[in-house]
């Protein structure tokens, strides 16, 4: 998938006919709320990002969020402002090039659609797919990105690096807290959810094989508890956006495809104004700089281990963030 090109015109189009506006919530969004095998992994056998002639050098874009109950804010956002602003936002700053947008919605492994998702698209047809999804169910102890990491590794086709060895980009936003180190998604579990016969994996073994192809960022929104637990995981990779700043997720969102080319952090906010340029320099506060190959992967590393962690902590330097809030 992923023929034609997202025009700003399209999305408000849709939003007029059906009925969204700013004061518009979940409930009012994602009317139908139904399950649709579409967009069932048990129905997927691959999701592709192909170049074509309207994208010639296609860039997949995986879009992951939790849709329990206490985030049905993230998906009204997400489907009110987000996603339509990050998309225009890539073809406007081009961070990458031909994005092909898929999103994904995610809640536990022991939940019915635990994991749903769309086609990647380059038009408006990723947005009335986002909105038969169905929100604001099921429960989760952890963010379970885990999921969206499997469904990337063992069920997407992407010519950007099956061609040109470029990476796409996976994004997973919540609010819960990090997996335990070890954690098990058992071969039951993979089978009921994307109908594979595979033996068990770890959460660090899923996220390996999908950084094999994908850079991979989760971003937190509104309890900061969540934040250690994400950074022991996936050092260098974590942002932050408080729920109060959530209109600000696009900004967020493009900035860490401008860390992953190459850019730096003093460029990547100077380019936005006011709550936007601290809600981003907030947000990749903690990620890694790059350099030309890219954010520091590693995948080749083990994960760290809270055990190895020493009593006693380097000396802290003054923050972007906090040098920008002086101003």
């Amino acid at each position: 998938m992923g023929y034609g090109s997202y025009k700003a015109a399209d999305w408000a189009k849709l939003r007029a006919s059906r009925g969204i506006n700013q004061n518009s919530g979940a409930g009012d969004i994602f009317k139908g709320n139904q399950f649709n095998e579409k967009y069932d992994p048990r129905f997927i056998n691959m999701r592709e990002s192909c170049d074509s002639s309207d994208s010639p050098r296609s860039t997949p874009v995986i879009l992951g969020f939790d849709v329990t109950g206490s985030m049905g804010y993230l998906a009204a956002e997400i489907a009110k402002n987000s996603l339509n602003k990050t998309i225009t936002q890539i073809y406007d700053k081009q961070p990458v090039t031909n994005p092909h947008v898929m999103c994904a919605a995610f809640t536990g492994e022991h939940s019915k659609g635990a994991v749903q998702a769309t086609q990647f698209e380059a038009d408006i047809r990723v947005v009335e797919q986002l909105l038969e999804l169905k929100v604001g169910f099921g429960w989760n102890s952890y963010s379970y990105d885990m999921l969206v990491w499997y469904l990337a590794a063992r069920h997407t086709r992407i010519d950007s690096f099956d061609k040109r060895g470029k990476k796409g980009f996976i994004f997973c936003i919540g609010d819960e807290i990090c997996q335990p180190e070890g954690y098990i998604l058992g071969s039951t579990e993979i089978e009921a959810i994307f109908k594979d016969k595979t033996n068990k994996m770890t959460a660090e073994q899923i996220y390996k094989e999908a950084a094999e192809k994908y850079e991979i960022f989760h971003i937190i929104t509104g309890d900061t508890r969540a934040i250690p637990s994400w950074n022991e995981f996936m050092p260098g990779r974590v942002a932050y956006v408080n729920e109060s700043r959530i209109e600000y997720l696009s900004e967020v969102i493009t900035s860490l495809m401008q860390l992953a080319g190459g850019s730096t952090k003093e460029k990547v906010i100077s380019q936005w104004e006011n709550d936007a340029a601290i809600a981003v320099a907030e947000a990749v506060d903690t990620i890694n700089p790059v350099g030309t190959e890219g954010i520091i992967n590693k995948i080749n590393e083990p994960v760290k281990n809270t055990e190895q962690r020493a009593d006693e902590e380097p000396p802290k330097k003054k923050s972007i963030f906090e040098r920008l809030m002086r101003k």
